[in-house]
This record gives structure tokens, C-alpha cells and sequence, in this order.
């Protein structure tokens, strides 16, 4: 089957629209999500996920599913976000792909028992430490990127072993009734489900009781999120919004800087999180800068690109002071890389920080001097889908960290494990009842003498 064409970005902009048209999708609510959370239950309770052959079957499964319905996750991400269909293949499916072929690739390696070095104190005994699946994970998606935020942190819940419950955005409709009807054509029907729920049911849903929470949204819904997983004790990983700070350096190629900046803001209409939010321009290159960013636009969009740059920009202004889900990008000027450290600091943590400059010490400054989730010098977003990256966010913008291996990990309990020998009860005995003075003086020379020589005491 022919896939349809890619819509002009032109006409993408024009139509900035972001909700369906017509009736809403049908919600299935809490009370659904009840039902399928103890048919999920069940099926982990029985070990069905437990096997490596039957969680390398979901994960190819999955891959399966974007390949054979690809045109109707274009048809519905147009419908839905007016994307274009590059844009989806781009962004969407093919993370996802590379997600899932990364994991199945590495599934035999992540689930092996991780051995700890021996010392003299465990040079009898076996020190391991066994990646374990939670139980039951909840993933809550967000509307910016539907399919991505939905799906690669499925990748790694079903490569850790647990089974799962995703809860697309509502705001996408056409995508999260996709979602819900494919799902159950391709994953195991007892352990892997879908819900299509409002945004404020969320919070009761996670009250139902989970093992671990994901949640990518806005630092409000992701609190009350976070205070309905807190009163379960479930594990949280959270995804928020914010305001990502990128610095232009004057030493830096100014034409790329703009190619760059102008597409990772403007793309998917400028709805992002992990997009650069505003610009703090060294002020040797801001008109440069502009002009390059005029000359992109123009040659992205054509010569009447809805984009808007705004120049002139000061901290108080309003658009300071929220975040941007649209193809708009405030400009401030600094003086020097030091003040764009200091007006970084003087902000939330964000989710990303960007910096373009041909100097490795202005790069390397900003990398250690700002706090932030992720850092990528001279581009934008590409860190927020690398397999072989962690990505998430810290204080403000969010919990924990995803992608490949550390998504395995993210949903995974480290149990460790000691494996003890009885040849040195000789040695052992020292602890035990009734307590005297002698052993004591031992047990404290084995104390101090651990300090320097491998853990004497541990043998006790």
C-alpha cells in the first residue's frame, strides 16, 4: 500500500488547530482500567512474562504493528497534530523501532545476573545483583508526541518483564483509538492493555495502585501524578515540560546555528518539551543571528512562514514566564557566557540545555556550570531519542531517566543477592552469643583492618 504523501509544511502551519474535529473518542475511564489492572495482575502472578522468548516476541510484535499499520499511525498523526507524514516516520515510529530493535538485541545481556567483583571477605561466597520486573507499570502519554511517548517506554517494560497498561492522551484521539485497537491485535491480550481516559482521571487511575508510574505531561498534572503514586508507594518516572534555555556563543557557525535551532523549534508546529525554548544570544552575533533565522524560515517554510521569532525579549515579558507550545522563539541578549550561566541558574531546572559554539571551553562551561536533564552542544532534541543515552528529567523537570538499557533498568527492581558459604564458620563464629570482650577486640581489629584490605569484617 502507497503511503500518503507528506503535507506541506506550509500548509501544516497554516492549520495550527490541534484537536479533532467532530465527536471525542470513547473514554473506558477508571472503572475499565480496573478491570484489565487485575487481569494484568493475574497474568504476571503466573509468570507469563517471565520467559526471554516470550518478551522478544512482544517486542517483535510491536516493531511488526509500526511496520504494517504505518500509513494509519500518518493518517492519524495528520488528523490529530496535522503532522507531516516525515515528521511521523521521523520522530514517532522509527524511535520506537530502533527502541524495540535495541532491546530485543540486547535482552539475553540485560537479563543476566550482574556478578560482583569478589574480595577476601566474599572470596568463598557469590555476590550478584538480579534485575527483577516491578509487576503491573502504568504509562501515561502526552499529546506532543503521542506515539513515541507512549511506546519506547513499553519497549522497556516488556523487555524488564512487566506487565502494562497505557493511557494515550486523549488530546490525540484519533491516535489513542488506534493505539487502543491495535494493540490487542499484536501484544499478549492478558498482560499488555490500553485505556482511553480524560486527562483529570489520571490521577485516579494511578490511585487503583501500580507498580511504577510513568507520566510525561506538565509539571501540574505530573504532581498531582506523583502525590496519587505516592499514596500507593508506587515508583514514579517523570516526564515534564519547561523552558529550555540554548546559548549562541559568538564564535559558533551562525548559518547551521540557525538551520538547527529553527528546525528542532519549529518542528511538530513548535509543540515540544524537549525543544529549545528561548535563545540567549551573545550580543556580537544577535543580528546575525536573526538574519539566519529569517534566511532558514524562508527556506524551510517559504517566503510567508508562519513561525515567529521575537526579538528584543527581556526576562519580565510574558512569554518568559510560561511554557511555549508553539512555533514562536523569544531572543535575549547577554553579554558574555557567564551571564548566560547565571540567568540559567537563576531558573528551574530544565529539561535541556543547548549551546552552539566553536569553542570547547564556552561548551564545556555551560555543560558544568547549569543544571539540567540533558545537555547537546551545537543541536538541538537529538539526545532525547539516542538508545544509548538516558533521558529524563531532574528537580522541576521531572524523575528518573529512559531509553534503552536504563529504560530495562527504570522498570527493573536490582535485588542483590549474597550466596554464602559455611567453610569459614571458624571465623564466623565470632559474632555470635553469648558476646565477650575477646571477640569483640577481634571483631573491631577485623573493623579497622577492613579500611585497607578488602572488608575483613564482612566476614562475620
Amino acid at each position: 500500500m502507497n503511503s500518503p504523501p507528506s503535507p506541506s509544511p506550509t500548509r501544516w502551519f497554516k492549520a495550527l488547530r490541534r484537536t479533532r474535529t467532530g465527536e471525542p473518542c470513547q473514554k473506558s475511564g477508571s472503572s475499565a482500567c480496573l478491570d484489565v489492572l487485575k487481569r494484568a495482575r493475574a497474568a504476571f502472578r503466573a509468570g507469563r512474562m517471565a520467559p526471554e522468548s516470550f518478551r522478544l516476541a512482544q517486542l517483535e510484535a510491536l516493531e511488526r504493528m509500526l511496520m504494517e499499520h504505518e500509513s494509519d499511525f500518518v493518517d492519524a498523526l495528520d488528523r490529530d497534530l496535522r503532522k507531516p507524514r516525515f515528521e511521523t516516520v521521523m520522530s514517532e515510529l522509527m524511535v520506537v523501532k530502533n527502541e524495540a530493535l535495541h532491546a530485543a538485541s540486547s535482552l539475553k545481556k540485560w537479563m543476566q545476573p550482574q556478578r560482583m567483583e569478589r574480595s577476601w571477605a566474599t572470596a568463598f561466597d557469590d555476590c550478584m545483583v538480579v534485575s527483577e520486573p516491578l509487576g503491573v507499570v502504568l504509562i501515561v502519554g502526552n499529546w506532543t508526541s503521542p506515539v513515541q511517548l507512549c511506546l519506547v517506554p513499553l519497549v522497556g517494560a516488556i523487555a524488564a518483564g512487566n506487565c502494562v497498561i497505557i493511557c494515550p492522551s486523549e488530546v490525540c484521539s484519533h491516535t489513542a483509538e488506534l493505539l487502543h485497537r491495535l494493540l490487542p491485535a499484536y501484544l499478549d491480550n492478558e498482560c499488555y492493555h490500553s485505556v482511553l481516559a480524560a486527562g483529570h482521571e489520571v490521577p485516579e487511575i494511578v490511585d487503583l495502585k501500580f507498580d511504577h508510574v510513568f507520566f510525561s505531561g506538565t509539571r501540574e498534572d505530573g504532581l498531582k501524578a506523583a502525590q496519587a503514586a505516592a499514596r500507593t508507594l508506587a515508583r514514579t518516572t517523570l516526564l515534564l515540560s519547561g523552558k529550555n534555555p540554548c546559548y549562541v556563543d559568538r564564535q559558533c557557525d551562525i548559518n547551521t546555528t540557525a538551520r538547527r535551532i529553527s528546525w528542532a523549534r519549529f518542528q511538530n508546529a513548535g509543540q515540544s518539551a524537549v525543544a529549545p525554548d528561548y535563545v540567549l544570544c551573545h550580543a556580537d552575533t544577535h543580528e546575525c543571528l536573526v538574519q539566519a533565522l529569517r534566511c532558514a524560515l524562508q527556506q524551510f517554510y517559504g517566503s510567508e512562514p508562519p513561525p515567529t521569532v521575537l526579538v528584543d525579549v527581556v526576562e519580565s515579558d510574558p512569554i518568559m514566564q510560561q511554557d511555549v507550545f508553539g512555533p514562536v522563539l523569544p531572543i535575549l541578549s547577554v553579554q558574555s557566557a557567564d551571564e548566560a550561566v547565571a540567568f540559567i541558574n537563576s531558573r528551574e531546572n530544565p529539561l535541556c540545555v543547548y549551546v552552539y559554539s566553536s569553542n570547547s571551553k564556552v561548551i564545556s562551561k555551560i555543560m558544568a556550570e547549569t543544571c539540567s536533564g540533558s545537555f547537546c552542544s551545537n543541536d538541538s532534541a537529538l539526545q532525547s531519542v539516542m538508545v544509548g543515552l538516558p533521558f529524563g528529567g531532574v528537580g522541576a523537570s521531572g524523575l528518573g531517566s529512559y531509553h534503552g538499557r536504563y529504560s530495562f533498568d527504570a522498570f527493573s527492581h536490582k535485588k542483590s543477592c549474597l550466596l554464602r558459604s559455611t567453610c569459614i564458620e571458624c571465623v564466623t563464629y565470632l559474632r555470635y552469643p553469648p558476646y565477650e570482650d575477646r571477640n569483640l577486640s577481634l571483631a573491631t581489629l577485623a573493623s579497622s583492618l577492613s579500611l585497607r584490605s578488602q572488608g575483613w569484617c564482612s566476614i562475620l
